[in-house]
């Protein structure tokens, strides 16, 4: 068996492209004509309804003058200002007259008389309503000086009824008069209570800002902040001064301590064991710390108070005190009789002016000591004391800044409850009706826009919900889509076939071979005789003879991308155009899931395909063929395997295939659709040849490549567009 195919390049399936452009506009119109035709009909239905309902309307009228109450103020007084301060908004004005506040007043009123009435109604909120049957307009006033101050504003309202009509406006008419007593009025009280509810509210604020300032001066024992810190840092700078002039006297005295420590011990020898004899005294050394706590008391209580003070004079007694029973303690420690060594050493030599000056140094060195310290520790106090003004300034900044701006805002309030009264009796405006509401005129009705809306819309919107369609839609209409996506040849196209005139297909088989149909059985001439016929069936049928490649194929399977796309009908035609060419064919229906052949040729299934694949003891395939022609014989299904795949897919579907080449010149096998079933896949792989068979307006474009691109790489020669108009 030879196999031909085609080069894999000529398969390739190109991107798919938009199929609409303004040459196919006609096509796409016609195609879609009946949603057009669908789309018109309802729109007219519907605007003939809306014409048919409408009725007529009436209109009535009235004139407002808005006028502002600075314009009588300014006259009155001669007062030229400036233009834009003085002219109407108009916009506002309108807003106020649409308002749903004053409408449902007039609703109100009109209640009684027509119940019908409401606020949505009114402002054309309604489903039924297209447009607010109440507007109000804008005209200008006749002079300059109107045009200044003054709008005139023209309400209308539009009904089936005249007098419903009039008396709409007359209700809006007793609404917008009482709303102008009324604003009047209220803006007056409404300004002077404002001032009124501000002012306990200012003086609430005032005193809790003057409040919040005593609390935080009591809290910090402050009255100003920025002072008191002047204060402590002029204080700081005098600790400092003190610092230093306290350490330059304790470098002096520690100078002059050193010098009588030489001279005393140039005078005796023994001063270093006088010295260690002091040290071993308790009393001495407890002496000498009670001076230090002394000193160091009376420095911190000089940094508060002057000499004079009590507590001053107390501890500088306390300190003469402790200095007189130090010496005493001295002249015991260098007089006692119990060491006979110190004596005789010449301790008792030293001048007791000279230790009673000694004992005076280290006093005042302890004192000057003890204030140093204690400078040290005011210093750090103060700076300390200093880093928290910062923060307190701040606050207190804040703090009077509360109460400044109170104070203020109270004293504008005042001035401004004086000047209110007076200013508010220039603002607002005067709303006067120049113009009282008459009976409804007639204005027409919409019977004419509704026809011609609908007549012109109808087809508008047919014609775009057929482009949206067409546009969405990737089905396949005509073969000039195959080429666009794929470059597989187009063997043929095929008008709808009609159903074979019986008389004719006998007649015409009959002249083909006269003798050889006397012997059929009359069943299988009716048999053949429904063989579609047709001019187009023979061109595809030379088009696939001519296209041999490498070598004539005597193997052809008929696919297609889904099932129902008429590739059965054409296996049939392209049988009638080879039995014309004399050749002799054998068609099998390789559909095993659906057979469909038999049914058409109206003969039996009870064998066919399916038992001549399980019986494999024999290679006669003759008990299983049924001739409807002398040329055509026909293998049906059979009956429904347990396993199609398995019987398909067998060595025996193999040799079948070449031992039918051998005794026919064409085999035809139609196949079932690519994409439903995996048997026309395997089939494919035993035939000579494959093509496709697609019906314009059924197949879809991802349908196609996706059916494609399976068969891309088998021996598929090209595409049959079927039922193309």
């Amino acid at each position: 068996m030879v196999k031909t195919s085609l080069n894999q390049d000529q398969q390739v399936i190109t991107s798919v492209k938009s199929r609409f452009n303004i040459r196919q506009l006609p096509t796409i119109l016609l195609r879609q004509r009946f949603v057009i035709l669908g789309v018109s009909c309802v729109v007219m239905s519907a605007a003939s309804f809306f014409a048919v309902s409408a009725k007529s309307n009436y209109q009535s009228s009235m004139q407002i003058l808005v006028s502002s109450n600075l314009s009588q103020g300014s006259q009155s007084n001669n007062i030229t200002q400036d233009a834009d301060t003085k002219t109407i908004d108009y916009s506002t004005q309108m807003k106020l007259m649409l308002s749903s506040k004053l409408l449902q007043k007039a609703v109100d009123l009109l209640h009684s008389n027509y119940p019908d009435i409401t606020l949505e109604y009114l402002k054309g909120q309604k489903e039924y309503t297209k447009q607010a049957p109440l507007k109000v307009s804008l005209e200008q006033a006749n002079t300059e000086t109107e045009l200044v101050f003054s709008q005139v504003f023209e309400v209308s309202f539009q009904d089936n009824d005249p007098v419903k009509a009039q008396r709409v406006l007359q209700a809006l008419q007793k609404v917008y008069q009482k709303y102008n007593t009324e604003q009047q009025k209220e803006r007056l009280d409404r300004g002077l209570a404002f001032v009124n509810t501000r002012l306990p509210e200012i003086k609430k604020e005032v005193s809790q800002a003057d409040k919040n300032l005593e609390q935080f001066r009591k809290k910090h024992n402050l009255v100003d902040p920025e002072a008191q810190s002047k204060i402590v840092l002029e204080s700081l700078a005098d600790i400092q001064q003190q610092l230093q002039t306290t350490r330059a006297q304790l470098q002096d005295v520690n100078a002059r301590y050193d010098s009588l420590q030489q001279e005393i011990a140039s005078s005796s020898q023994q001063n270093a064991q006088l010295s260690s004899r002091l040290n071993q005294s308790s009393r001495y050394q407890i002496l000498l710390n009670e001076i230090q706590k002394t000193e160091l008391a009376l420095a911190k209580e000089r940094l508060r108070y002057t000499d004079d003070y009590p507590s001053v004079e107390k501890l500088k007694q306390q300190r003469q005190n402790q200095l007189t029973l130090l010496r005493q303690e001295v002249k015991n420690v260098t007089n006692s009789g119990k060491d006979e060594k110190l004596i005789q050493a010449g301790i008792v030599g030293v001048d007791p002016k000279l230790l009673d000056e000694l004992i005076l140094l280290q006093t005042n060195l302890l004192g000057l000591t003890a204030n140093e310290k204690s400078l040290v520790q005011s210093e750090q106090r103060v700076r300390s004391e200093l880093n928290k003004y910062p923060n307190l300034t701040a606050e207190y900044n804040r703090l009077r800044q509360k109460v400044e701006t109170s104070h203020k805002a109270l004293e504008q309030l005042l001035q401004a409850q004086q000047s209110l009264g007076m200013k508010i009796s220039q603002e607002g405006y005067n709303w006067q009706v120049l113009e009282e509401p008459a009976l409804g005129t007639y204005v027409g009705n919409n019977k004419l826009l509704y026809l011609l809306g609908g007549g012109v819309i109808g087809p508008l919107l047919g014609i775009l919900a057929a482009l949206i369609l067409s546009k969405l839609n990737d089905t396949i209409y005509s073969a000039e889509d195959f080429n666009k996506l794929t470059n597989l040849r187009v063997l043929g196209t095929v008008p709808k076939l009609r159903s074979p005139d019986t008389k004719y297909s006998k007649k015409h088989l009959l002249n083909l071979s006269w003798n050889h149909q006397r012997s059929l059985p009359p069943a299988t001439v009716e048999a053949s005789a429904k063989l579609p016929v047709h001019e187009t069936l023979d061109m595809i049928y030379q088009n696939i003879k001519i296209f041999k490649y490498p070598l004539p194929f005597k193997s052809l399977m008929l696919t297609s991308a889904v099932p129902g796309e008429g590739k059965t009908t054409l296996v049939l035609g392209l049988v009638a155009s080879a039995i014309r060419m004399h050749r002799r064919v054998l068609v099998i229906d390789a559909n095993l899931q659906n057979p469909n052949l038999h049914k058409i040729l109206e003969l039996s299934n009870d064998w066919g395909l399916s038992l001549l694949l399980l019986d494999e003891t024999t290679s006669d395939f003759q008990d299983y063929i049924q001739p409807i022609h002398p040329f055509i014989d026909v293998l049906t299904a059979g009956p429904v395997p347990e396993d199609r795949v398995k019987l398909l897919s067998s060595q025996r579907m193999k040799e079948l295939i070449e031992l039918f080449e051998q005794n026919y010149d064409l085999v035809l096998i139609d196949a079932p659709s690519i994409l439903a079933t995996v048997d026309a896949r395997i089939i494919a792989s035993f035939c000579n040849a494959i093509v496709m068979v697609e019906r314009m307006g059924k197949v879809k474009q991802t349908q196609l490549i996706q059916a494609i691109e399976i068969l891309s790489k088998l021996n598929l020669i090209g595409i049959i567009a079927n039922e193309v108009r």
